[in-house]
């Protein structure tokens, strides 16, 4: 199993949508390495579930992955938002995978309080221009961030 940190806009799509939702296909991403973080995605991998841009910003949840990657129908809809015209139904560009909630914190990891973990120091979502949307964590960097959340 192979562990990963999703980041969604806390007032686009926060984790208590997903709750809601129960399954939803995370599209919309549009950085390459991302997209390839995803293509690597396997069922049952676990997700820490990050809101970006919110107060705090910062780790909300658990989710895993229910479905590996597939074509984001999104980036071929000239009237959503993430349309990229350079993606076909013959050649689809971006990919996506399903996500399944599985739980939210009593309380969320801060982006702060992350920060200040020294055991946290090496994690991607810390490092200096760091700004991908989907990225992978170690068991570690997964496991501690659980302890603080739960």
């Amino acid at each position: 199993m192979n562990y990963w940190l999703m980041k969604s806009e806390g007032d686009c799509y926060p984790i208590s949508q997903l709750k809601r939702d129960k399954v939803s296909p995370w599209t919309g991403v549009r950085n390459f390495q991302a997209r390839n973080y995803m293509k690597a995605m396997k069922v049952g991998d676990t997700v820490l579930f990050y809101h970006s841009n919110d107060k705090p910003s910062g780790v909300y949840g658990l989710a895993k992955v229910s479905k590996v990657a597939h074509p984001d129908l999104s980036a071929q809809d000239p009237k959503n938002e993430h349309y990229d015209k350079r993606s076909t139904t013959a050649r689809p560009l971006w990919e996506c995978v399903d996500i399944r909630y599985l739980s939210t914190f009593k309380k969320p990891v801060s982006l702060e309080e992350i920060k200040k973990t020294p055991r946290l120091s090496n994690m991607k979502l810390v490092q200096k221009g760091s700004r991908l949307s989907v990225m992978p964590v170690t068991k570690q960097e997964f496991d501690l961030i659980c302890q603080k959340g739960i």
